[in-house]
């Protein structure tokens, strides 16, 4: 359901996708530019020239309190796009991203919150009917995912837990491995594996489970009942449910980031815009004019997205007040739930907004670093 909540903080190298020598020269261009949470401290910053056919180390270095978790982009020519010390082979114009996210993150569910503490500690608030806020003695994890009535948290070994509803068996994550990161939909379990394969379980009555064929995903977005994936090369694939058109997302390129909720999906640009496709009929795909977003999530009715400067922008129902986060400061991600909106500052601490019935949003004690 949630695009895991997590914050994508992204080092992006913008170049041309013409293939290079093709106006008669040999060389080929790497642009390089970073965003916070981490750089790219080799080769640097900046519009950079090489010969053709040349190997050019790279190395990403995150900052204090971020983690880096992998390269994006058009990363057929890069050795290791798990590792952030690595090379690239300019044999053309790429466009690559270093990708980070904080130690600490926070992951809105259907009726529950659950933030993820720098010591790999989890903590979780809100409806606990099925088990989901069982997670008190969870150790070691570096991702989480909060889905409608499930919770999943990615260890630091690949190894997946989870707990939860488990009816349809969107729980049964006990033999994967080599996971990279994981997402939470409705009644599924999406896990992308460090090869860029995808696993899945749950239910699967939409075919929302039908990705074993995924090759060269880099990230995975579990709404309601579809699946997401993020390609290397900044195209996007979906299965499942597509009654709304929410699985309609053939022709977007450029894209860094998917999330996906309740019969829509959308999607962060390199160039920081944002688009949707999907059921719209309370304003929740209203994000055409969004500029300078670094990282977006998708709820069961609202859109929110996260600017560069650390303030918050939301669309769609708001009957519960949802989207009120006009005034929210120094954000480092977003995460949007059934029915509320999770923000984490960059200190550590939670604040939340929406529907409360459950204790969702009684996250003001919360001391995620």
């Amino acid at each position: 359901m949630k695009g895991v909540g997590i914050l994508l903080i992204a080092a992006v190298l913008i170049a041309g996708m013409a293939g290079c020598g093709g106006d008669g020269t040999e060389s080929c261009t790497l642009n390089i530019s970073s965003t916070p949470g981490g750089s790219v401290t080799t080769p640097g910053h900046g519009a950079l020239t090489y010969d053709k056919g040349a190997v050019v180390s790279l190395v990403a270095e995150a900052d204090d309190g971020f983690r880096f978790v992998g390269w994006t982009g058009s990363v057929s020519a890069i050795a290791d796009v798990n590792a952030s010390e690595t090379n690239i082979s300019m044999n053309s114009n790429y466009a690559i991203t270093a990708a980070f996210e904080a130690k600490f993150m926070v992951s809105a569910g259907g009726l529950h919150t659950v933030g993820l503490k720098a010591d790999g500690s989890v903590v979780a608030v809100g409806r606990n009917n099925d088990g989901e806020c069982n997670v008190g003695n969870w150790t070691g994890i570096v991702q989480v995912a909060a889905g409608l009535l499930h919770t999943v948290g990615l260890k630091a070994d690949g190894s997946v837990v989870a707990v939860g509803l488990i009816d349809y068996g969107q729980c049964d994550v006990g033999g994967w491995t080599s996971i990279t990161r994981v997402d939470a939909g409705g009644y599924h379990t999406v896990g992308l594996q460090a090869d860029g394969t995808v696993v899945a379980t749950g239910w699967n009555g939409d075919g929302e489970c039908n990705v074993s064929n995924w090759t060269g995903i880099v990230q995975v977005a579990a709404g309601l009942f579809h699946t997401v994936g993020l390609k290397a090369d900044g195209t996007v694939v979906a299965v499942g449910w597509n009654d709304y058109g929410q699985c309609d997302v053939g022709g977007w390129t450029n894209i860094i980031r998917v999330a996906a909720d309740w019969g829509y999906t959308v999607v962060l640009k390199s160039d920081g815009t944002v688009v949707a496709v999907g059921w719209n009929n309370d304003g929740r795909c209203d994000v055409g004019d969004w500029t300078d977003i670094v990282q977006v999530d998708a709820g069961y009715a609202h859109t929110v997205g996260l600017s560069s400067d650390g303030t918050v922008v939301a669309v769609g129902w708001n009957d519960d007040g949802r989207c009120n986060v006009g005034d929210w400061t120094d954000l480092v991600q977003v995460s949007s739930g059934n029915a509320q909106t999770v923000g984490l500052i960059d200190d550590g601490t939670v604040v939340a907004v929406g529907d409360n019935i459950y204790g969702e949003c009684n996250v003001g004690d919360w001391d995620l670093n």
